[in-house]
C-alpha cells in the first residue's frame, strides 16, 4: 500500500486551516459560555471580554502572517490554564465547556507550531 504525502504547500494549508478554525472556535466558545451556556452571573458576565486578545491575531493568521503563528502558540497556553483550572473547578456544564476550551487550545498549539515548522523547513530548503 503507497503513502499519500502531503506537499509542504498542502500542508502548510492545512495547518493555516485548524488554527483558523481553532481560533475561531476559542472565540465562539469564549462568548457562548459567558453569555449564554454557563455564565458566572445570570444574564451574562463581562468574563466574555477574555475573547478581545484572540480576535488580534485573527487578521495576521488569515494572512499568513509567521510571526502571528509564533506568538499565537505562546498565547494560547494563558487560554489552556484558564480551561484546565475551571475544568476541576467549576461544575457542570462549565467543566465541560473548560475541557472544549482545553482541546481547542491544543489543536492551536499544535497547529500553529506544525505550520511554523513547515514553513521553516520549505524556506530553508529553497535557500539550499
Amino acid at each position: 500500500m503507497q503513502q499519500v504525502k502531503k506537499s509542504p504547500s498542502s500542508a502548510v494549508a492545512s495547518t493555516r486551516f485548524v488554527a483558523v478554525g481553532s481560533l475561531l472556535g476559542l472565540i465562539l466558545l469564549g462568548l457562548a459560555w459567558e453569555f449564554y451556556l454557563a455564565p458566572l452571573r445570570p444574564g451574562g458576565s463581562w468574563l466574555a471580554l477574555k475573547v478581545l486578545p484572540l480576535c488580534i491575531p485573527l487578521a495576521g493568521l488569515l494572512k499568513n502572517r509567521m510571526y502571528t503563528y509564533r506568538w499565537v502558540s505562546l498565547m494560547v497556553w494563558l487560554y489552556f490554564t484558564e480551561g484546565v483550572v475551571r475544568a476541576y473547578s467549576d461544575k457542570a456544564p462549565g467543566n465541560l465547556l473548560a475541557l472544549i476550551e482545553v482541546l481547542l487550545c491544543l489543536s492551536l498549539f499544535a497547529a500553529c507550531a506544525l505550520h511554523v515548522r513547515l514553513r521553516l523547513r520549505t524556506s530553508v530548503s529553497r535557500n539550499s
